[in-house]
């Protein structure tokens, strides 16, 4: 108990906090004169129904308390929100000032009738030809009187300061962001990625999107559109290039791992392995490569398993396999003798926890595919 009366106190020191009771006007100013940072890819997460948005607006019409933001405070002074997207993005886009990715203003929003406030429907912040779904003739702008008062409506706002690390940061927009909107682990992973390293996460993303990774995932629209494809990429560069320590939730390990290969040069070695890999594995057997072999023919759905001792153990081997005479033909053959060990079958085990598999498989995979 003494250690984790320790462990807090140790933690508790990482972390340096600030609130304030802002206006939504100065909030506003700030983004519009940059000191407010929401990265445009996180645009991703904006995702709330029309409905969702009218509903926050009601709020602050009728003097409901919002929950507070989150926001970074970076080495410049400026703040990054790290939660609070949602709500934030609204009042931006209701207002007509949201930038997207291309840092050009989005079309303004416009509002549904909500239970409480029925004259809300087609409510706009200011008549503008460029709201989308809703002509001029239809728009109803909103009084004066209730545009101030909304930007005179106050909000939380919590500080994460410096010295706080960056790790700390990720970990709190993960946590905050897991908790309140329908993004899913990938799309919060990419965000994380992004905050530590905006370039390298371009080349995941390229790599990710490569024709041979695609087959070989036999990645479907749908998955692709549910980041299904990026998490297959982050789980092999985590289990390739970043030791498992045993200990932590799997989604834990890989989003530890993809900040720790983010925050260092090894860009080059990465993209060659990826490339190099799922190049191969497509020649050997295209879209079945990673499924099981029963009687001579593949057959179901490609799962961790399969992904971590072959793909992951592939890639592990990448040197020695690649100086053999016909490196095709030995992954093909070993392949073929990996679905007729016995020595896979606790791999598979109902109820097996992620961190056991992992302590399983990818070492398995590493020793079966040595020459």
């Amino acid at each position: 108990m003494l250690m984790l009366i320790n462990e807090i106190e140790e933690s508790k020191r990482k972390v340096r906090t600030d609130a304030y009771q802002m206006s939504i006007g100065e909030i506003v100013s700030m983004y519009k004169d940059g000191d407010l940072i929401i990265d445009p890819e996180f645009q991703r997460l904006f995702r709330w129904e029309p409905g969702q948005k009218a509903k926050l607006i009601e709020s602050i019409l009728l003097g409901i308390p919002l929950p507070p933001i989150f926001v970074f405070e970076k080495e410049d002074a400026k703040w990054e929100l790290i939660d609070g997207l949602q709500r934030t993005s609204t009042i931006l886009e209701f207002m007509g000032i949201l930038k997207g990715p291309d840092n050009i203003e989005l079309p303004p929003s416009y509002l549904e009738a909500t239970s409480y406030l029925p004259s809300l429907e087609n409510v706009v912040w200011e008549y503008n030809d460029k709201i989308q779904g809703l002509d001029l003739l239809n728009q109803n702008e909103l009084d004066k009187s209730l545009q101030l008062a909304i930007r005179r409506s106050r909000i939380g706002v919590e500080i994460l300061k410096r010295p706080s690390d960056n790790h700390t940061k990720y970990d709190l927009f993960q946590r905050l962001n897991a908790a309140g909107t329908p993004a899913n682990a990938q799309e919060l992973r990419n965000c994380i990625i992004i905050m530590v390293n905006a370039e390298y996460f371009a080349v995941v993303k390229k790599l990710a999107n490569r024709e041979s990774f695609l087959a070989v995932i036999s990645a479907t629209d749908d998955q692709m559109d549910r980041q299904k494809h990026l998490e297959f990429a982050s789980r092999f560069l985590t289990h390739t290039f970043f030791n498992y320590d045993g200990k932590k939730d799997v989604e834990d390990h890989i989003n530890d791992g993809m900040q720790f290969l983010a925050s260092n040069n090894s860009l080059s070695t990465q993209t060659e392995v990826f490339e190099w890999t799922f190049d191969l594995l497509n020649v050997v057997n295209g879209s079945n490569v990673l499924r099981k072999i029963s009687e001579g023919q593949p057959s179901g759905r490609i799962g961790l398993v399969a992904f971590e001792c072959i793909a992951v153990g592939v890639a592990k081997n990448f040197e020695a396999i690649r100086l053999l005479p016909d490196p095709i033909e030995f992954v093909h053959q070993k392949i073929l003798a990996f679905w007729q060990t016995d020595g896979i079958a606790p791999f598979s085990t109902l109820g097996l926890r992620g961190t056991i598999r992992i302590q399983r498989t990818i070492p398995f995979g590493s020793d079966w595919f040595k020459p």
